[in-house]
């Protein structure tokens, strides 16, 4: 990865996509720009030294206008998801159109945070959560698929039940699609910066969780990033 492009994170806001960002901006290595639907976290982020561009992921003009410019972008991050605006979810097509806004700007790799649940990992949750889940899980199985078949290097990252609780650095990633349990949003956030500097993760699907944390005692192998 290169000092002069950007890391371009969609979703840094809240949650998970908020944990990014710090994780980032800690490496001290990072120029990040970040698309933002409210103002409410831009004096935050702007603080950071993030780059800022208001927008949203559903107007595919403004996803190229942020992403297709004379700063180059290296890789893609993208966190959202949530709650439907006038009917429709971001987490299928918002993501589309970062994908897409991705293939033009010709970023080196796309790290998608997805959910265990989607996919094959429909194994991994109890009936009761999948019936819960179902619709937003369904879209962001739609998500990778489209990811998968954009000719973009991708890593595709699957988080268990999540927790707003410092990092125990107890977070792994594993291909065992079968896994699930809970991990704390800042060791997700590890997990997504090193994928970022890590080639064993391109163009792979990975489960995240916290291995003192798994429902159950599963015998699993954990991907090392290293």
């Amino acid at each position: 990865m290169t000092n002069g492009s950007y890391i371009f994170l969609a979703g840094a806001s809240r949650g998970v996509g908020r944990e990014i960002a710090k994780c980032l901006i800690e490496q001290k290595k990072r120029k990040v720009k970040a698309l933002l639907r409210s103002e409410d976290s831009r004096p935050e982020l702007e603080g950071m030294g993030i780059k800022v561009v208001m927008g949203d992921a559903l107007d595919i003009a403004v996803v190229e206008q942020a992403m297709v410019g004379d700063e180059p972008i290296e890789a893609v991050i993208s966190t959202i998801g949530g709650l439907p605006k006038d009917g429709q979810r971001a987490d299928y097509l918002g993501n589309k159109h970062l994908i897409d806004a991705a293939v033009k700007a010709q970023v080196q790799k796309f790290i998608l945070i997805s959910s265990i649940g989607s996919g094959e990992s429909v194994v991994a949750l109890p009936p009761q959560a999948l019936e819960t889940l179902k619709p937003v899980l369904l879209e962001k199985e739609q998500a990778e698929k489209y990811l998968i078949t954009s000719g973009l290097t991708y890593t595709v990252i699957r988080p268990g039940g999540l927790k707003s609780e410092p990092a125990t650095g107890n977070g792994v990633v594993t291909e065992d699609y079968t896994v699930a349990g809970t991990i704390h949003r800042a060791d997700v956030a590890q997990l997504v910066c090193q994928c970022l500097s890590s080639d064993v993760t391109n163009n792979k699907i990975l489960s995240a969780v916290d291995r003192m944390q798994m429902y159950g005692q599963p015998q699993f192998e954990a991907l090392s990033l290293s």
